[in-house]
């Protein structure tokens, strides 16, 4: 079985730290620890990385709207997750780095940033091939562009990754469309493409798949979905950093388009793998 792996980022680069026996995922290594800000993202080709600075620049924007001073140091961190993701033993790994709201002292640290590394672990291809329900949930985040780490918590009693309930939708007091509670959610309907703008978390694969929609012809809309309009859109699907795009057939019983994922989606989903391969970079150089 291949390791979940958690660092502190020091000035003389990650420092190994225990793992609790039995955890399954980079996310539960946190789960004692004082909860900052994080973000969360995949390797590409193994040591590569694909919209890396825009994930610093979102941890920094996160910390400045909490009111807190500290900032991320990039190089620092770049430095870090390049040296343990060139050391990792898997093949892909998913990687999630946060800024705790004090030191790791529980674990024998005194640094605040942290590093964890956990096998990568790909939406099946069935998924892909022949899309996934998606539910609705009643969380809502108090500051929709503020990626806190206890909402990784808050989140667990809406489990994601079965097909018929892969994610669940946050909505607003007007049943609106926001988000799903680790992704992004994305309507098209004839030649728009709808996001939600700032009533959601900004999601670094929305963004490269919007500019990626703009090429093809496709009009962006910043304005929620409202779910009494889910009827009448074509397709949608999700997006994500360590998922990419999934496509997205029914949300609760209410079917979208034929059933099926459509050929936008498709076309999307082949343009931004296409668009990893020639701009993933090393973290470093």
């Amino acid at each position: 079985m291949l390791p979940v792996q958690l660092f502190a980022v020091s000035a003389r680069g990650p420092v190994p730290l225990p793992v609790r026996a039995g955890a399954r995922n980079a996310h539960e290594l946190f789960d004692e620890l004082p909860l900052g800000v994080y973000s969360a993202l995949r390797t590409f080709e193994h040591e590569r990385f694909l919209g890396l600075e825009q994930h610093f620049e979102r941890t920094d924007r996160s910390l400045a709207l909490l009111g807190w001073p500290e900032r991320l140091d990039r190089s620092r961190l770049a430095s870090a997750i390049d040296r343990c993701a060139r050391a990792y033993p898997g093949p892909e790994a998913f990687v999630r780095f946060d800024v705790l709201a004090s030191p790791a002292r529980a674990l024998g640290s005194e640094e605040r940033t942290l590093l964890a590394l956990a096998p990568l672990t790909a939406v099946p291809e069935a998924y892909l091939r022949e899309g996934v329900v998606v539910r609705h949930s009643p969380l809502a985040r108090p500051n929709p562009l503020v990626k806190v780490a206890s909402f990784v918590v808050a989140r667990r009693p809406y489990p994601l990754g079965a097909r018929d309930a892969y994610e669940h939708l946050i909505l607003d007091a007007e049943g609106r469309i926001l988000e799903g509670t680790s992704s992004n959610f994305v309507a098209l309907a004839g030649k728009s493409l709808r996001l939600s703008g700032d009533l959601a978390l900004q999601g670094v694969t929305q963004r490269i798949v919007a500019t990626l929609a703009r090429a093809q012809g496709f009009e962006v809309v910043h304005a929620p979905l409202g779910a009494h309009e889910l009827s009448g859109i074509d397709e949608a699907f999700l997006t994500g950093s360590t998922r990419g795009i999934v496509p997205v057939v029914a949300v609760e019983e209410q079917r979208i388009g034929s059933g099926r994922p459509g050929p936008w989606t498709l076309r999307l989903t082949q343009a931004y793998a296409e668009h990893a391969r020639q701009h993933a970079r090393p973290a470093v150089g």
